[in-house]
């Protein structure tokens, strides 16, 4: 595979910010979500943990953003007290897991800095009501790292695909980079 943080800065087409690690990729080995630091270098709390790195993941899902998909589903939320709990407790772990990865000094920073409760009481990509969904990015990434009830509804509803055969296009990006050098 070529360079991997070079294919994860064109397909986000900037550097990564607080990158830790490559958590899933596409059937063509690309980086297709990382995850991040819950605290930056800067010492600012960063609550997103899981980043959709994939660009043909990103467009389909910013359609559906785009169509009132995030509506519907907050309006099915509402409606359904099993999906209302089971997301509930997604957002529980999510957050479990974002304040287990930070060191007992970083913790104690955050503290200081009245913003610890940003890391450990807010859920998937820092949201505060747990009744809304802030981002379907956010939320598939999750998904596809940890899985999800959100991520098995947008499966259920529609049909994602990843790059064809032919036109991979982080292969496409990563010829790119490579032929520049």
């Amino acid at each position: 595979m070529p360079n991997d943080l070079c294919v994860i800065e064109k397909q986000l087409g900037r550097p990564p910010r607080g990158f830790v690690n490559i958590e899933v990729r596409c059937p063509w080995g690309y980086p297709a979500v990382i995850r991040v630091a819950p605290l930056l270098d800067n010492e600012e709390p960063f609550p997103t943990l899981f980043w959709l790195t994939c660009p043909i993941l990103r467009e389909q899902l910013s359609r559906l953003e785009e169509r009132g998909v995030i509506k519907t589903l907050e309006d099915e939320i509402a409606r359904d007290p099993e999906l209302q709990r089971l997301y509930c407790e997604d957002h529980r772990r999510y957050a479990q897991e974002r304040l287990s990865l930070l060191s007992p000094q970083e913790k104690k920073l955050l503290e200081e800095r009245g913003w610890l409760e940003v890391l450990r009481d807010r859920g998937i990509a820092g949201i505060a009501d747990l009744r809304t969904v802030k981002c379907l990015h956010a939320q598939y990434a999750h998904h596809l790292a940890r899985g999800s009830v959100l991520g098995r509804w947008l499966e259920e509803r529609f049909q994602f695909v990843w790059c064809p055969p032919d036109e991979i296009r982080c292969a496409l990006s990563a010829d790119k980079l490579s032929a520049g050098r």
